[in-house]
Order: structure tokens, then C-alpha cells, then sequence
């Protein structure tokens, strides 16, 4: 298969899977736009002040439904991503709200696509926020995506929840509406530069990046660790979300002789980095990437140009012809059968999210706000997941995942490897 092949097939797969995006779920940004604002310590505070727990709701609460949104990418670069999320929400939401939902409320979603792109992004929380109202923000996507909608959401009061982006920036520094369930790519860079460099004994580290907030941060990670062990980054190469051609990036790291190449790619450009790596017989040289770059579109490539790649991952993919775990592969079966298409790993962590929310609306009672959705949040000291991983939080301590492994494709699966990346 040609690289325009894979690229047209990558893209035809994304529309296929668009298909399967609940109903309603997926609108368009609106045209308005707004000015972000200030990142302030009271947002809390001013929900209670403007809502009253003894008067009126917070926004995004009626009698009947609590309403959440997010903004991600259904139709751009990582789509698989932003509709396996969607998808996740959305399974889990049916499932309380066919039992009868929360104290007598049910639970949706609005979803707005962005194609990964900022200014769309901000165009979509003006909406969700304003004409929405939405209650919470839910596994927006994209690190600089975030990063810009963030100030916006939190001058209105709204919590950050549990973003599809490992970047640090998600977490720190602490902040009441900042709340994390992923691994952490800076911290993870650090470690793949640690090991692969000072245990394994690699010596001529490069780095492939995005150009952007997401890119930037596992540059940094890398960067940093290998200027604190007194090692060289020998190249490096940067690229759009939406580049398709790696020929000159290739054999720009070929030429330095990199034996160790960070990725800080997503899906697509990953795939297409490997493949042409493969085309021009490059070889000797091993990739690290991270959640983001670990997609089972990426272990599962036709060529098998992946093989041997190694990232990072809080959560391991269910693989039902090996999966020994009955609710597990339950919830894979269930997932598949409804929306047609194996789930990944944001199909997983979204079911997770969407059922820890479903648990502290439960534990908080009919007479909500957020408040009080936050405060439960905090009290919730230990959740386990239906996967059976476990999530700690408390009053300053609103990153639930504290580890994650590094993983290996093998036969087109990605499998975990010795080594765990603590952030404590």
C-alpha cells in the first residue's frame, strides 16, 4: 500500500466511523466569538454566589436533565480519537438514563467539532458555554485546544473535566476546575529519554513534534532530560497536524544517524511517518511516543511498519481473542454490537469518566450544584473503574491516574512492557 493509499484510507475510515456518532450529538461551531478570561482561584466560590444552593441551579441543571459538552475533533486529524470519546460518553449516559437517569435526571451530551483546530474550538465553547449553558466541560480534546478554552470556561465557572490530552498543563498548576485522568506526556518523555538513553544505552536522541502546545511539551520533556543527563538532542523536526509527507523529515533524522526518535505525533501523522520510514528502508532506530501516538490504528498498520514501536499508555486495549477479564470483554462486546467498529483505548477512558460522573451526581443528591458536584468529586477518594483500574482524588488532588506503562506493538498489539512511569 502507497502512502496516498493509506492516506485516502485513513481518511475514508474517519468518515465511516463519523457515521456512528449518536444522534444530535455532533453540531457545528457557531460563528461568535470570545475573549478569554482570567484563570481565577474563586470560580467556585462565584457559582454558589450566582446560583444560590437555597435558590436557583447552577446552569446546565433543570428538573429534568444535567447537560455537558465538549469540543474535539470528529472530522480532522485525530477523529478517531474525538469519536471513540463521544461514543464512550454517550454508552455509558444511555445506560444510566434508561435506568432512569440521576434522581430523576438524565444525562447528555452536545458535542462540537473542531478538526483539532483553536480557533474552532474557541468558537464551540462560546457556544456550549453561553447559548448551551452547559454544566461541565467533558473530555474536551487537544492540548493547545484546552489551553485556550480553559480561561474562558473557568471565568463562567465551569470545571475542566478529565481532558483527552495528557498535557501537564491540564493539572498544574492546581486549580478547583481542573480535574485529569490521563497519563502525563511530559513526565513520560522524561522517562522514555532516562531509559532508552541511560539504561538501554542509546546515544543520538531526535524528536518528531506537531507544532503546537502538545508538540511543544514533549519536546520539552525530552529536552529537558537530556540536558539534565548532559546528553545531545542531535535533530529535530516539526510539522503541522495536517502534514501528510515525511520524506525530508526521514531523512533528515537519517542523516544525523538518530538511533532514538520522540514522537510527539497523533494518529495519522504517525502512521504516516512509519510508513515511510518502512519505503526508504530506514532501520536501526527505535521510536517512543505516547497515548496520543498509540492509537490501535497505529499497532495495526497493513505493512506492519509500526512493529517494534514503543509509547506510553494509562490504560491497556481489550483484545477479545486473548481478553481473560469477563467485564471487560462484556463491554467490548456490548460497544462493538452498537456502534459496529472496535473500541480503543478513548472509547474506554470515556465510558470510565461518564460512569465516575453518573456515581458523585448519585452521592450528591437531587439539590445540586457544582459545587457540590465538586466537592463530591474530592470526597471521592478511590473510584474503580469498570476495567478494573482505580483512580485516587482528594481536596488538592485532582489527578486521578498517578502512573502509566510503557507498551509495545507486537503482532500488530500493543503490549505492556516492565517499565512504569510514576508522577508522585
Amino acid at each position: 500500500m502507497t502512502i496516498h493509499d493509506l492516506h485516502t484510507k485513513l481518511i475514508t475510515g474517519v468518515g465511516l466511523v463519523l457515521l456512528l456518532v449518536v444522534s444530535g450529538c455532533a453540531q457545528q461551531p457557531t460563528d461568535e466569538t470570545a475573549e478569554d478570561g482570567p484563570d481565577t482561584e474563586s470560580s467556585v466560590v462565584a457559582d454558589d454566589d450566582a446560583s444560590g444552593i437555597a435558590g436557583t441551579r447552577a446552569e446546565g441543571i433543570s428538573d429534568t436533565e444535567v447537560i455537558f459538552g465538549t469540543h474535539t475533533d470528529l472530522t480532522g486529524p485525530i477523529a478517531l480519537y474525538g469519536v471513540e470519546s463521544v461514543n464512550g460518553i454517550n454508552m455509558r449516559f444511555d445506560e444510566i438514563n434508561a435506568e432512569g437517569g440521576v434522581h430523576g435526571r438524565t444525562l447528555r451530551l452536545i458535542a462540537e467539532d473542531t478538526q483539532y483546530q483553536v480557533p474552532d474550538s474557541l468558537r464551540a465553547a462560546n457556544k456550549l458555554i453561553n447559548r448551551d449553558q452547559i454544566f461541565a466541560m467533558l473530555m474536551a480534546l487537544g492540548t493547545p485546544n484546552n489551553n485556550a478554552v480553559m480561561p474562558l470556561q473557568f471565568e463562567a465557572g465551569i470545571p475542566n473535566l478529565f481532558p483527552l490530552t495528557g498535557s501537564i498543563q491540564m493539572g498544574e498548576p492546581f486549580h478547583p476546575l481542573k480535574w485529569t485522568a490521563r497519563g502525563i506526556y511530559y513526565y513520560e518523555m522524561r522517562t522514555a529519554i532516562k531509559h532508552f538513553v541511560g539504561t538501554v544505552g542509546l546515544e543520538r536522541p531526535c524528536i518528531v513534534y506537531i507544532d503546537n502546545d502538545y508538540g511543544q511539551e514533549i519536546y520539552d520533556g525530552a529536552a529537558h532530560q537530556a540536558e539534565e543527563m548532559g546528553v545531545e538532542i542531535v535533530a529535530t523536526s516539526s510539522h503541522r497536524s495536517t502534514e501528510s509527507e515525511f520524506t525530508a523529515t526521514v531523512l533528515k533524522l537519517r542523516e544525523a544517524n538518530c538511533d532514538l526518535v520522540i514522537l510527539g505525533t497523533v494518529v495519522r501523522d504517525t502512521i504516516l511517518l512509519f510508513e515511510t520510514v518502512r519505503k526508504m528502508a530506514w532501520e536501526g532506530v527505535t521510536f517512543v511516543g505516547n497515548n496520543a501516538a498509540a492509537g490501535q490504528p497505529v499497532a495495526s498498520i497493513d505493512s506492519g511498519s509500526s512493529e517494534g514501536y514503543y509509547a506510553f499508555s494509562h490504560m491497556s486495549q481489550v483484545y477479545p481473542e486473548i481478553e481473560t477479564n469477563e467485564k471487560r470483554l462484556g463491554w467490548y462486546n456490548r460497544f462493538t454490537e452498537l456502534y459496529g467498529a472496535a473500541p480503543d483505548v478513548p472509547a474506554m477512558e470515556a465510558y470510565r469518566n461518564a460512569d465516575l460522573i453518573g456515581l458523585v451526581l448519585e452521592r450528591v443528591g437531587r439539590d445540586l450544584t457544582r459545587a457540590k458536584f465538586l466537592d463530591g468529586l474530592e470526597s471521592l477518594y478511590e473510584y474503580t473503574d469498570p476495567f478494573g483500574y482505580t483512580l485516587t482524588f482528594g481536596p488538592k488532588d485532582h489527578r486521578g491516574v498517578d502512573s502509566s506503562v510503557l507498551v509495545q506493538v507486537q503482532d500488530k498489539r500493543w503490549v505492556q512492557q516492565d517499565l512504569v512511569v510514576s508522577y508522585d
